[in-house]
């Protein structure tokens, strides 16, 4: 029987990730789709073709945002941006809502951003304990006034998925950096520790100093 347990497990661990990948992708390349409801309906390849190919919506919503980069990347599109959110700023329910999104889309996706930029360890949940954070930021000027020494905004992402966790204040120099990346921070705690951070690879102004010192 253990032969045949073995051979199980290992089957499993073959499809799985496997099966979860095909799923997450036949779903977002199904919602991506729907872009195509914004077609007239007597242009839609399925009418056109006489079959349904999945991904055509995906490539027009891909278009679509790349277009929408173009267009308001000059002058006259940023002005069409402020002009309308100049409209959603004066309905009160919906500027909460999307200006919310806003900052943090910015924060994340923006090449100006600084979310999730370096990796830390922080204590948690206790002081004997030591969790992967991400360092958000700084405190805000009327939180780090109120407070005794330097801290930092971090996110504790929980395992294994990363997209919930805990926002901490935490003293600056309570904190460790690791010197890895934030893809193989995020893979390592989706793994929950069974796949390590990649090693990175030395900066060739260190490897030329170690070089000369040898």
């Amino acid at each position: 029987m253990a032969p045949l347990k073995k051979y199980f497990i290992t089957g499993l661990l073959i499809w799985i990730p496997l099966v979860i990948t095909l799923w997450v992708l036949t779903a977002i390349i199904g919602t991506m789709d729907q872009s195509l409801h914004l077609l007239p309906e007597a242009i839609h390849p399925d009418k056109l073709i006489g079959i349904h190919i999945p991904g055509v919506g995906t490539l027009l919503t891909l278009l679509v945002i790349f277009l929408t980069g173009l267009v308001t990347a000059n002058i006259v599109g940023q002005k069409l941006v402020r002009f309308w959110e100049g409209v959603l700023a004066r309905i009160p329910i919906v500027k909460s809502i999307y200006y919310s999104v806003k900052q943090v889309s910015d924060t994340l996706f923006s090449s100006t951003g600084q979310a999730f930029r370096k990796v830390l360890l922080v204590r948690f949940p206790h002081p004997e304990a030591w969790s992967v954070a991400f360092m958000t930021g700084v405190p805000a000027r009327q939180i780090g006034d109120l407070l005794p020494d330097e801290h930092v905004s971090v996110f504790i992402p929980t395992a294994p998925s990363p997209v919930n966790g805990f926002f901490f204040f935490v003293k600056k120099s309570d904190t460790i950096e690791l010197d890895i990346s934030v893809d193989d921070a995020l893979k390592y705690i989706v793994s929950m520790g069974v796949v390590p951070p990649s090693p990175r690879q030395p900066h060739p102004g260190y490897l030329m100093g170690r070089a000369q010192n040898e």
